[in-house]
Formats: C-alpha cells, structure tokens, sequence
C-alpha cells in the first residue's frame, strides 16, 4: 500500500495542470450490491486490542455510525467496548458540529446533551485540533468521519491537524475508514497548485483553508484511511498511525451500493447526487451565484437573479458534456445559509446526472463558468483566491475566462 502512496506523492508534484485518470469496468458490475462494513465494526469485532483498556478521544460526528445505524459514541460504549475496558472519555466535533446540524463558523465546545461527554470542537476562529491539555489525559485520539470524495473537504484538515497533535505527544492514531462514496477509481479535475498550497498554517484567517493542505487532484479517488497514510508520509507527520479498513468494499463500488445507510456529512449534502457534483460545483460559491444551498438539490443546481438560463443552457448542451444534462429552472433559496438570494425566485440550471461512471465533474464545473461568462460578462463576480483555492488552479480559472475551451483545460 505504502508503494502506492509514495508513487502519488511523486507524480502528483509534477503532473501540474488537470488529470483524468478513470478506469472501465463492466457496468454490469453496479448491480451487485456490497455488503460492507466500516472501520468502527472491525474495530469491535477484529482489532480492540488497538484501544483495549484505553482512556480514549473520539473525533466524529452523525456520520460515524456502523452499517446497521449505530453511532460509534454509543458503540464504543456498549457491553463489548466495556468488557474490553475501553474508556470513552472526550468527543472532539468537525465543521457541522457533532451532530452534523451547524452550517457557520466558530462553532463552541460544549457537551453533548445525548452522551454527556465533553465535545471539543476544532472548527473555531483559533481550534482546529485537539490541545495538549485534552490529548495529555488520553492514551489514544480516533477518528471517524465519513468524507465525500472531494480534496476541498474539510474533514480532512481536521484529521491531519489532529494527526499532527497526536504525533507530538506519543499519543496513538487510529483511522476507521469509510468507502469514498463517489469511488476510489476515477481521480480527475485540477492538482492543486503548489502555491495554494497550505499544510502548516491551519488558521490563516479562517479554519476552511483545511481545503487547501496540498497538492491532490479536486477529485483525489482515496479513501480517509488512504488520506492519512498518503499525507503522514508526505508531511512527514510521523504519527503512530493505524487504520482500520471497511470490510468488502471495492473501488468501483458507489456509495449507494454498499449497503451503508447515507448519512448527510453536512446539512447541504443530502444525496449522492450533490456528491458526485460537488466536485465541479463547490468553487461557484466564491462567485456571486446560489449553489442550491437552502434547496433540496444544493450543489445540483446553480443560479442568480442575474443570470441568463437558457442562453446559458444552450451553450452547455451543445458542449455534449458526457454523463449530465443541463435544465433551465426556477428555484428559490430558503435560509440559505451562505446568504444568497434566500426567498428569492431566481433564474437556475439544473445538472442531472445520467451517467454517473462517464462524469467527469471538474469538467461540468468548467464548462459551467465558461458558458455563464460568455452569457452574463461582467455580472459574475468572482472572488478569485477563494474560488482559486476551491478548484486548485489560478491558470484555469484565467484560461476559461479568456473563454479558452473548457475540454482542453480539463
């Protein structure tokens, strides 16, 4: 596996630009379902000797629950757990909070009305990982956080900032891996570039810039477990790290196909289908159009009071972008949490996708902000580090506002 990651780290470095690397598999191979079975269950049931007798940290949220819809504080806490004289001790929370219902920033520490144990949380102006003081009282810190597939995640900072205290203090890591819901076998979309880059400062203004740790591709087709692996090495973090795998998951297996219940890892990601957009689409939220957010459908739909939806969606279809299709429609943000547009109707396109092995989503992502400045000019406005920082590419960007064709950039 390590031959793997070295490999990675090497080319990614160097491939620059945009990558598309898929694999074809039969389609037929979809219609098996898998049964699968995340790293909280094989810890129970195959590797509780890692935290046998154990005063133990958990860093999780709605989403660390096993396949039969248990989360994990309940099970680490149960009759095999306390056989086994584990000591669940201290929650640590993501962005979203530990119940996955908070969608601002500076979320407070607290204590979990359910459990009544501490939750620290590590998405506040100046906390992105667990502090000394917590971390001393602990033998080991776990991690269980379901990911989406995406390097602008920012789930993945908090491991790898809390990966990085661990590692300072002797003190255990453990990974309970998950499947990449939106597969392990396309890797596809812009390489970070390395100026963007931002492994060791965690909070230059703002805790988000965890999306931007280093150079990976926007969609980087590797699971929390592979992450962590991937970046101790290439950091050099050195932690006392150990993952433990989801059972029968394969790297063609779609989330939907593995028997887990879908848990939304964030309040605006609701279905699988905002997944395996989400690549394409989270960097319009540094622009002045609605991603969906306060809608059923956020990151499958994009809009703004200003924009000219049919020309738009004209231009798009005659693109023939493989696996989506482009509609005009009307949607009207709710409580949006970004602030934009919220109870108005607004002018959208909707991206349905009808080929999900055949999108390539970084590519509808960039079709999207080509066609919608031929159409509107200088209407959209775009906040061009942000949006930089998003996508991976300040020379993409500037290519496509040039209007240079979007299928030769990606």
């Amino acid at each position: 596996m390590m031959r793997y990651f070295r490999l990675l780290a090497v080319l990614l470095p160097i491939c620059g630009g945009c990558v598309v690397i898929s694999k074809q598999i039969d389609p037929t191979a979809e219609l098996a379902e898998a049964k699968v079975k995340p790293g909280i269950t094989i810890l129970l049931d195959d590797s509780i000797q890692l935290i046998r007798g154990k005063r133990i940290g958990l860093l999780t949220n709605q989403t660390g629950i096993n396949e039969k819809g248990a989360s994990d504080i309940d099970l680490l806490r149960d009759r095999k757990a306390r056989n086994a004289s584990v000591n669940l001790v201290q929650l640590f929370s993501p962005e979203h909070g530990l119940r996955g219902t908070e969608d601002r920033q500076n979320i407070a520490s607290g204590i979990d009305q359910k459990s009544g144990l501490p939750v620290y949380s590590l998405y506040g102006q100046q906390t992105t990982a667990p502090p000394d003081s917590l971390l001393r009282g602990l033998d080991a810190l776990v991690f269980d956080l379901q990911d989406v597939g995406t390097r602008t995640w920012t789930y993945v900072g908090a491991m790898v900032y809390s990966m990085r205290a661990a590692a300072r203090l002797h003190k255990p890591f453990i990974v309970l891996d998950r499947p990449n819901p939106i597969t392990g076998y396309i890797i596809e979309g812009p390489v970070l570039d390395a100026s963007l880059a931002n492994p060791d400062d965690p909070t230059p203004g703002r805790p988000g810039q965890a999306y931007a740790l280093w150079p990976i591709p926007l969609r980087h087709g590797m699971t929390m477990g592979e992450l962590a692996l991937y970046f101790n090495d290439v950091l050099k973090i050195r932690a006392d790290l150990h993952v433990v795998p989801a059972q029968g998951w394969r790297r063609d297996v779609w989330f939907d196909l593995t028997g887990l219940p879908w848990v939304k890892p964030s309040p605006n990601m609701p279905d699988i289908h905002s997944a395996i957009l989400y690549p394409g689409l989270v960097a319009f939220e540094a622009t002045n159009l609605s991603v969906g957010r306060g809608t059923p459908g956020a990151f499958q739909r994009i809009g703004a009071p200003w924009l000219n939806a049919a020309a738009t969606v004209a231009l798009l279809r005659d693109r023939e972008i493989p696996g989506v299709r482009f509609y005009s429609e009307s949607f009207m943000p709710v409580n949006a949490s970004d602030g934009k547009y919220s109870g108005q109707m607004i002018p959208g396109i909707k991206i349905v996708v009808i080929n999900r092995s055949a999108l390539q989503a970084a590519r509808v992502g960039a079709s999207l902000l080509w066609a919608i400045n031929k159409t509107a000019g200088p209407r959209l406005t775009i906040k061009n580090r942000d949006f930089d920082l998003r996508f991976g590419s300040p020379s993409v960007r500037e290519a496509l506002l040039r209007g240079d064709d979007p299928d030769v950039l990606i």
